[in-house]
């Protein structure tokens, strides 16, 4: 079974049902990879446990933002056993405080097994809550006034947690009572030492009951997202711990969780992590996500093999270890839109805005920032692959991006790779600062590097390269290049052919070469220019010598056309993308329209407030999107 559950970040229901998510589809090539594993063995000690099936093998992960990956038996009932522990813990935690917990149970490793009797000389106080003797301390410090009482409260917490109803397997907790000898000696041990106060065996018995909860990996994924949510259940936003002692369980997982095999989990995998006899274990990224996998063959340790292995390739290839941490950020999508909203500086004509206006929401733009990761960079994935049935050119603005790393561009690489399959396309703009993005895309993709990995300067230049191809693909292609008709020019619109007559003579015919520059910054604006044939960029420049485009007009338009206004210098450069021909305007000869024609200023003058106008409010969307 492969499943992606959408919960506040629900996929589209017209995505592709082919094209899964790359997290999914990873989790699910580790599912395949330790699937044959067979090494371990089933717990036998319980005899309920014994009848697991050491086939079983689920994986789920689940991010803060509410996101759930499975794979495999993710759904399969088991008993959660020792990872109950970190979580009554927190209640106890919540129910009396630190100071006084601490002076029942410690916090330091022991180094032995999860069943050791492990306390300190003289105060009889177990080391840490994460071994048995430690844990049945915990389980004391519940509060309730009747055992059923205290066990309604353990049920009910860990309810929380996993965002459903969770309950007890009866026959296992039977099997648990009636050869857990062991640790009711340990109670009895206890109570001599006035660690428990009372009679032991209730509080035993509730051990046996909380670690008898049927859970499934999926369950636990979410448990241990709430955990690094600060103790708020991604999926329900219900407050399972208080956020003040998320950080005290979550530092016994870390140094304790994993019994003698802490040390070396915490140095290699490097996660809060907790495991269960039953064949399950559950590790937490705070501040991004919790992941959890069930597999009931166990190592020497008492820890599940596949879950290990499982953890230990996600950490590697992920880049999860807990102290590698770069700031996540809050989000790494600062901005998004589609070409419906932002179009690129190119003005166009009434017939070309009419097909972007229909088509330019198939373009759509990311603005990304802070540190992409694994966990941020599965945002962007997620939302893109949410939207993926109307997405047919994506833009990836890299401007604000302070690092990307290997598992973020092995996430990136493989939304790309689907997007080719479906010939769609990703352009990536202000990426030239994130050397590992080229490097590595450059290695995955071999020789596709060029065909694929397109890379643009800015935003700008990659919506006029998507808005061109959705013209392309609506209009009839026209080869013709010939200067079009006075008719045409978007400022002698509604005139008649007396009028066009009439003002032919005032009209001068230039030429400029591709690479011309037609106007200058700070030249005097005496001439307005009409567009016969090719097209202009308006640059201003920038420091450090660059130049930014702030427009750029095709034939039939006007530029230079606030030199009848405010006859103030020039405030930008206008340059000849290709050769150029135009009719120039002289202000001398539209200021002589006033007294030879004064109907036909009148109209020009009608003519370009509508034309502004149009800029304006391209201008005025633009805005209202970067708001």
């Amino acid at each position: 079974m492969i499943t992606q559950l959408n919960t506040d970040r629900t996929l589209n229901s017209k995505a592709p049902a082919a094209q899964p998510s790359p997290v999914l589809e990873y989790l699910q090539q580790l599912h395949t990879e330790f699937a044959p594993v067979k090494d371990g063995k089933v717990a036998t000690y319980i005899p309920e446990l014994a009848k697991a099936n050491p086939d079983w093998f689920g994986i789920s992960l689940v991010t803060t933002n509410g996101t759930s990956y499975e794979v495999g038996d993710s759904r399969q009932q088991f008993t959660i056993q020792s990872i109950s522990k970190p979580f009554v813990y927190g209640l106890a935690l919540e129910d009396h405080g630190r100071p006084h917990v601490i002076s029942k149970v410690g916090m330091e490793p022991t180094g032995d097994a999860f069943n050791s009797i492990s306390l300190e000389p003289g105060t009889g106080r177990p080391r840490n809550p994460m071994i048995n003797a430690g844990a049945i301390a915990t389980s004391s410090l519940v509060v309730g006034k009747t055992a059923q009482g205290r066990l309604r409260r353990v049920v009910e917490m860990m309810s929380r947690y996993a965002g459903r109803d969770l309950s007890l397997d009866n026959e296992v907790y039977r099997s648990e009572s009636e050869t857990g000898h062991r640790n009711r000696a340990i109670g009895h041990m206890l109570r001599n030492f006035d660690i428990l106060t009372t009679d032991p065996i209730p509080s035993v018995e509730l051990y046996f009951k909380q670690c008898s909860v049927s859970v499934t990996a999926h369950d636990l994924a979410v448990m241990a997202a709430t955990l690094a949510n600060r103790g708020v259940n991604p999926i329900t936003k219900q407050q399972a711990i208080r956020g003040e002692y998320v950080e005290s369980v979550l530092s016994v997982m870390g140094s304790c969780g994993m019994y003698d095999y802490a040390g070396e989990w915490i140095y290699t995998i490097g996660m809060p992590a907790k495991s269960g006899v039953a064949g399950g274990i559950i590790a937490v990224l705070p501040g991004q996500l919790g992941v959890a996998v069930f597999s009931p063959p166990l190592d020497a340790r008492g820890n599940s093999v596949r879950g290990i292995k499982v953890c230990d390739a996600l950490s590697r290839h992920c880049d999860l270890h807990i102290l590698n941490r770069p700031n996540p950020g809050e989000t790494a999508i600062r901005l998004k839109c589609t070409g419906a909203e932002l179009s690129s500086n190119r003005i166009r004509t009434p017939e070309e805005s009419q097909v972007l206006h229909q088509g330019g929401s198939r373009i759509h733009l990311y603005q990304l920032q802070g540190n992409l990761h694994f966990a941020t960079a599965e945002t962007i994935v997620h939302d893109v692959m949410s939207n993926l049935d109307g997405i047919q050119h994506l833009i990836l603005d890299f401007k604000k991006v302070l690092t990307v790393n290997e598992s973020a561009c092995r996430l990136l690489h493989e939304v790309l790779l689907k997007f080719a399959a479906l010939d769609r396309i990703i352009l990536f703009t202000h990426a030239d600062h994130l050397p590992l993005l080229r490097r590595y895309m450059k290695v995955k993709l071999g020789t596709r590097y060029s065909e694929l990995f397109r890379s643009v300067p800015e935003n700008d230049l990659a919506l006029e390269w998507s808005e061109n191809r959705i013209i392309e693909s609506s209009l009839p292609t026209r080869k013709d290049d010939r200067p079009v008709t006075r008719g045409h020019y978007e400022l002698f619109k509604n005139f008649s052919a007396n009028d066009l007559i009439a003002i032919a003579p005032l009209l001068q015919r230039r030429t400029y070469q591709q690479g011309e520059t037609i106007i200058n910054a700070g030249d005097d604006a005496d001439e307005l220019y009409f567009l016969a044939r090719g097209g202009v960029s308006v640059f201003v420049p920038l420091e450090g010598g660059g130049r930014k485009r702030l427009a750029t007009f095709t034939r039939g338009m006007v530029f230079g056309e606030m030199a009848v206004i405010d006859r103030a210098p020039r405030s930008a450069m206008i340059v000849a993308d290709t050769e150029v021909t135009c009719d120039v305007l002289s202000t001398a000869n539209f200021d002589g329209l006033g007294t030879t024609h004064p109907e036909l200023k009148i109209k020009l003058l009608e003519n370009l407030c509508l034309v502004l106008c149009r800029r304006l409010r391209m201008v005025n969307r633009k805005l209202s999107v970067f708001d």
